[in-house]
């Protein structure tokens, strides 16, 4: 059976999915921190996805994401992190450094399974198709557009910002923010902010 595609997992505690994702048809290979799968990397450049964990030793989960968004040679390979923080502005700050998309820990494989086969579908389409059909968590229908206040704080909430921090900034009570970003989500069709944020950059609405 031809395989779906290459997966570098860079985990140090990847024997679940070492041992699963061959049975779903994906070809792996694993590192146990960073600098080791640094190495990999600079040793072969036939990944088609990498798996990338943000606690590891020697080398964590952001340093690994931006070296190898700074090499020309890897700087293409899409990227799921894997994270037990779910703290959604964390994870809004490594999207700027070149996350693809999160799938916090614990997961369900059918999760993990649906947002790789999203991801490699995604990363091999003509750059002309629309690419908010291609994220897992979008249903495939039109999105409304944002007025230029939801544009600001959508804006704002990529940068890391936290809802007082926007209310601060725009001169507006934390409540006023909430409504405007359920009004995005509503909209966008997205359930939260670092969705909301993955979409926004992808369709170039921000």
């Amino acid at each position: 059976m031809s395989s779906l595609g290459k997966i570098l997992i860079i985990d140090d505690n990847s024997k679940l999915m070492q041992d699963a994702l061959p049975m779903y048809g994906y070809e792996v290979e694993c590192a146990s921190d960073g600098l080791m799968g640094l190495k990999l990397l600079d040793n072969s450049q036939n990944y088609d996805l990498i798996l990338l964990d943000v606690v590891m030793p020697n080398l964590d989960g952001w340093e690994t994401l931006k070296a190898i968004r700074q090499n020309e040679k890897t700087s293409q390979i899409p990227i799921i992190m894997l994270t037990s923080v779910s703290d959604a502005n964390k994870q809004i700050s490594g999207l700027k450094f070149g996350a693809d998309d999160y799938i916090v820990k614990p997961f369900i494989l059918p999760n993990l399974l649906a947002r790789i086969e999203a991801l490699l579908r995604r990363s091999t389409w003509n750059k002309d198709e629309k690419h908010h059909s291609a994220l897992p968590f979008v249903k495939g229908e039109e999105i409304s557009p944002l007025t230029s206040r939801e544009k600001e704080i959508l804006t704002l909430v990529a940068k890391g910002a936290t809802n007082s921090q926007i209310a601060q900034k725009l001169f507006v009570r934390e409540v006023t923010v909430k409504t405007h970003l359920n009004s995005i989500y509503r909209k966008l069709k997205v359930d939260n902010r670092v969705q909301a944020v993955l979409l926004a950059q992808q369709t170039e609405i921000i």
